[in-house]
C-alpha cells in the first residue's frame, strides 16, 4: 500500500536536512530519504568544519541568506543545546591579477562592498598589518587581506544531526538507507519509487548533492559539474597556541595570478589535531561511482610542498589526516533552487557549488516558504535555472 505525504525530502545533507527541520516545524507531514546514513562521510558535508561568513564575495545576494543563517543556527544551538558555530574572525588575502574565487573575478570588491552595505563589522588590512597581527602567514608586500570578526566555522556532521533531530521531534518521517530510484509526476503531486516502497507526496524536494545529475533531464545534467575536494589536515604540535581558536582564524587566500585559492581552519581538536586547509587548484572532475576516496602520500607531499611550506612557515609537520568530499557545480558556480520544467510538484535545491553549508539553514527555511506558502521571503530568484540558459 502506498504511503501519502504533503512532502517528501530526498537528499539529507545539508540543505536537506535544513529544508525537513523547517518543513517538521511548521507542522507539514513530511519524509525525508536518503539513501545513506547522514551524516555520513560520502557526499558533500562532512570533514568536520565549514567555513562561515557573513559579507559574501561570491555576490552580495547572498548575504542576506548567510546573517539568517546566523540567526537559524543559533536558535538550533539554544533548542538542542548543541555548539554549531564557533566565531574565529575570519582572513580573506587577496593577491594581484588573482582570478577570484567560485567563478567570481570581483570576490574581494564584493566583500567590501557586501560589508558596506549591511554593515558587517571589518577591516581591510595591508601586507604590514597581516604581518602583525597575523604572523602565521607569509604574504607578500603588495597583498591585501580583508578581516570579518564575525566569520567563523560550523561543524557540519553536528548541524546536520542536530537537524534531523529536532526534525524528527517535530514529527517529520526519516527513512534512511534507503535509495530514491525514479520519480514522477502525478495528477495531484509525484510517485517516488525507492528500492523499498512508492511513496506519493504533494512536492518533493530534491536535495541530492553529487546525485542530482540521476534525477534531472539530460540537458541539465551535462553542466553539472561533480569535483573531488581534499582536505587535508597538518601538524602543528611544535606551534600549537599560534594555531589555535583566538589566535588563528579562519581564511580564504586568493592566489597571485591565477583562479586558484586555498581556505582553512584553526585547530579544533588540539594540538594534535592538525590544522585544516583546501586547495581548488587539486579539484577533480568524478562522479560519486567512480571517485577516488583513498589519498595517497604523494598527494599530501604535493599540498605540503606548494600549500603549507611557502605560506604557513612556522607548520613544518607532515599531514595527519585527510578527507576527500564531493562539490557539485554549476557553469556559475551560483545554486539551483527552482522548480523542475515540466514537473511542477519538483522542487530543485542543489548543487551548492562548493560554498553552500554556510547559507543551508536559511535555505532550508526558504525552501519551506516556497512549499507551503509559493515564495520564499528572501530573494532567491537569482538561483532560478533559466540563467543557465538550458532547455530542460
Amino acid at each position: 500500500m502506498s504511503q501519502s505525504y504533503e512532502t517528501i525530502v530526498l537528499g539529507l545533507g545539508a540543505v536537506g536536512s535544513a529544508a525537513l527541520y523547517h518543513l517538521a516545524g511548521r507542522a507539514n507531514k513530511v519524509l525525508g530519504i536518503d539513501q545513506f546514513d547522514p551524516p555520513h562521510a560520502l557526499g558533500s558535508s562532512h570533514g568536520e568544519t565549514r567555513i562561515t561568513r557573513q559579507a559574501i564575495g561570491e555576490g552580495v545576494q547572498y548575504t542576506p541568506v548567510v546573517l539568517r543563517s546566523y540567526e537559524i543556527v543559533r536558535a538550533m544551538e539554544k533548542e538542542s543545546n548543541a555548539d554549531l558555530l564557533v566565531i574565529t574572525g575570519g582572513l580573506m588575502i587577496s593577491s594581484p591579477g588573482s582570478g577570484g574565487i567560485h567563478n567570481t573575478p570581483d570576490f574581494f570588491k564584493n566583500m567590501l562592498e557586501a560589508a558596506e552595505k549591511y554593515s558587517i563589522k571589518h577591516d581591510k588590512l595591508d601586507a604590514a598589518d597581516i604581518r602583525k597581527r597575523f604572523p602565521q602567514f607569509r604574504v607578500q608586500d603588495n597583498e591585501v587581506a580583508y578581516y570579518e570578526y564575525q566569520s567563523g566555522l560550523l561543524y557540519a556532521e553536528r548541524c546536520i544531526d542536530v537537524q534531523l533531530k529536532l526534525a524528527a521531534a517535530r514529527g517529520a518521517q526519516i527513512n534512511k538507507n534507503e535509495r530514491v530510484l525514479s520519480f514522477t509526476q502525478a495528477s495531484s503531486g509525484v510517485k517516488v519509487v525507492t528500492d523499498r516502497a512508492e511513496y506519493f507526496a504533494e512536492q518533493l524536494v530534491v536535495s541530492a548533492g553529487p546525485w542530482l545529475s540521476q534525477f534531472v533531464p539530460p540537458a541539465l545534467s551535462e553542466i553539472l559539474q561533480v569535483q573531488r575536494q581534499v582536505q587535508f589536515w597538518f601538524d602543528i604540535q611544535n606551534c600549537y597556541e599560534d594555531f589555535a581558536v583566538g589566535k588563528f582564524p579562519i581564511f580564504i587566500w586568493e592566489m597571485a595570478g591565477s583562479s586558484d585559492s586555498m581556505y582553512g581552519f584553526p585547530a579544533v581538536d588540539g594540538p594534535t589535531g592538525g590544522f585544516k586547509i583546501g586547495c581548488a587548484s587539486y579539484n577533480q572532475i568524478v562522479t560519486p561511482d567512480s571517485i577516488d576516496r583513498n589519498v595517497s602520500g604523494t598527494e599530501m607531499q604535493a599540498v605540503f610542498a606548494a600549500q603549507i611550506q611557502p605560506f604557513f612557515p612556522a607548520a613544518v609537520g607532515p599531514c595527519v589526516k585527510s578527507k576527500v568530499c564531493l562539490y557539485t557545480t554549476t557553469p556559475d558556480s551560483d545554486f539551483i533552487i527552482d522548480r523542475l520544467p515540466g514537473q511542477p510538484s519538483v522542487l530543485i535545491c542543489s548543487p551548492c557549488s562548493g560554498h553552500g553549508f554556510k547559507h543551508s539553514a536559511a535555505i532550508g527555511e526558504g525552501i519551506a516558504e516556497i512549499v507551503m506558502d509559493g515564495k520564499a521571503k528572501l530573494d532567491f530568484s537569482s538561483f532560478k535555472m533559466d540563467r543557465l540558459a538550458v532547455k530542460v
